[in-house]
């Protein structure tokens, strides 16, 4: 692995300044994951170094830019939807460039399925060309056709680029990328590549800078964070990196995500009951509650083993809150292990669950697997899955009626007066405030409970 520290590159910013007779606008927009949003804040701040000013309406755009997922399939279809609807655009105006990269670029076949079926896309690139795009879009301009790359694996890992974030007050800070999991029905490690953990003095610098500028809410992001340090030369893991960062001075609170059962550790468990930084909140997703299932996903884990590690937490950390992920569907569930799911979200009592029915992602293992069991059998599972959790979550919220929370305020509510913000344990609260909260702590009374979302007043 090779860390490069990222060039500003003046001779590609003078041919795309050459190609316009005022500065050019790029419309950005990222689809999928946090991992995305933060690549997508890079994206454009990689293009304003290089020029660009950013527009929010793609009909105002000279460079529209589709930073893709590939996790679902519905995901992907909804991007070639969208990358359809631009063909109008590009007969108005030929000089448009169209481009798209992230996730999806990397999957075998879709550079060649937008070479084939939609000609009016110019630029293609992959999930680690997001330093080199200026040089991408010169030598697109440069040559006059479409210049759409198979993207190929890089282990590199550029530090000090430009970024344009999305918020003033919260923000994602990746501390790793890629994946060696190769869990059976993801297509994660075939389009972000091999784990790469960024140094530690690296992380640090990047996380001090984000404290000084006032940010209040700073989310750690890796495929899986628990296996931060693995081919590094420095003798660090993730618990030792969330001490290390909660040494730095100032009001603000860390998350992070995700968090892979198998390499989680009672040492994490202890570092967040430790520090009052490290928000009393814990995604980790167990995917299904039978062990039969688990081991087709390829998922190193039991359910016993789970369960040890969340009644730990339990333990350790008095009010600690929990969501996961749960896939419905998986090939070759049994009605009884889904059941086992079932059980499984009732021991533990999730604030918050993030349920998907099976998609099959070509080239996993999971894509080859039998499965006797028609959609409906999977949505009616669903239905069952989201009643259950429907009803845990709800009274998990009114126990919260009657407290006085500290809150991160986000920003408007749909009701007009009303601002929303966010609890340490990741419930919203909607409350009457001035706008003048935005972006701020506020100690809020919860009143009222609506299921997941939280009614209260400014204490």
């Amino acid at each position: 692995m090779n860390r490069i520290d990222f060039t500003h590159n003046t001779q590609a910013a003078q041919i795309i300044a050459a190609n316009y007779d005022s500065p050019p606008l790029a419309f950005v927009h990222s689809f999928g994951c946090q991992q995305n949003v933060n690549d997508g804040e890079k994206i454009k701040g990689v293009l304003m170094d290089a020029g660009y000013g950013m527009c929010d309406k793609f009909e105002d755009a000279d460079l529209i830019l589709f930073n893709t997922c590939a996790v679902r399939e519905h995901a992907e279809e909804r991007v070639f939807g969208n990358i359809g609807a631009l063909k109008q655009l590009k007969t108005k105006n030929p000089k448009l460039i169209i481009g798209i990269c992230g996730c999806m670029t990397q999957q075998e076949g879709v550079v060649e399925r937008l070479r084939k079926s939609y000609p009016f896309v110019d630029l293609v690139f992959g999930v680690n060309g997001i330093d080199i795009l200026p040089q991408l879009l010169a030598e697109k301009m440069q040559a006059g056709k479409r210049l759409l790359k198979t993207p190929t694996e890089r282990y590199d890992v550029v530090e000090e680029m430009p970024i344009r974030r999305d918020s003033t007050f919260r923000a994602w800070l990746p501390i790793m990328y890629g994946c060696d999991n190769f869990c059976s029905y993801c297509i994660v490690p075939y389009v972000r590549g091999r784990e790469r953990s960024r140094k530690s003095e690296d992380i640090l610098k990047e996380f001090r800078q984000l404290v000084q500028q006032g940010y209040k809410e700073i989310t750690l992001l890796g495929q899986n964070v628990n296996s931060y340090g693995k081919g590094l030369e420095e003798p660090i893991d993730f618990a030792d990196l969330l001490a290390l960062l909660c040494q730095e001075e100032g009001d603000y609170h860390i998350r992070f995500m995700t968090s892979h059962p198998k390499d989680a550790t009672r040492k994490l468990i202890d570092t967040m009951a430790k520090y009052p930084q490290i928000c009393k909140h814990l995604h980790l997703p167990v995917q299904s509650g039978s062990d039969r299932v688990l081991k087709e996903m390829n998922r190193h884990y039991t359910v016993a083993q789970y369960m040890d590690l969340i009644d730990y937490a339990k333990k350790t950390i008095p009010g600690i809150t929990f969501s996961s992920d749960i896939i419905v569907g998986f090939p070759g569930e049994t009605e009884e292990e889904f059941e086992q799911t079932l059980e499984l979200v009732g021991k533990v009592e999730y604030m918050q669950l993030f349920t998907f029915i099976y998609s099959k992602r070509s080239g996993t293992r999971a894509a080859e697997m039998d499965d006797p069991f028609t959609h409906k059998d999977k949505t009616d599972r669903m239905a069952k899955l989201l009643k259950l959790q429907e009803s845990i979550a709800s009274r998990l919220a009114k126990e919260m009626v009657g407290k006085t929370c500290r809150v991160l305020v986000e920003g408007h509510s749909r009701q007009e007066g009303t601002l929303a913000g966010r609890l340490d344990n990741n419930l919203l609260v909607e409350f009457q405030a001035d706008s003048d909260y935005i972006g701020k702590y506020a100690q809020v009374v919860i009143e009222d409970a609506r299921v997941t979302i939280l009614k209260g007043k400014l204490a």
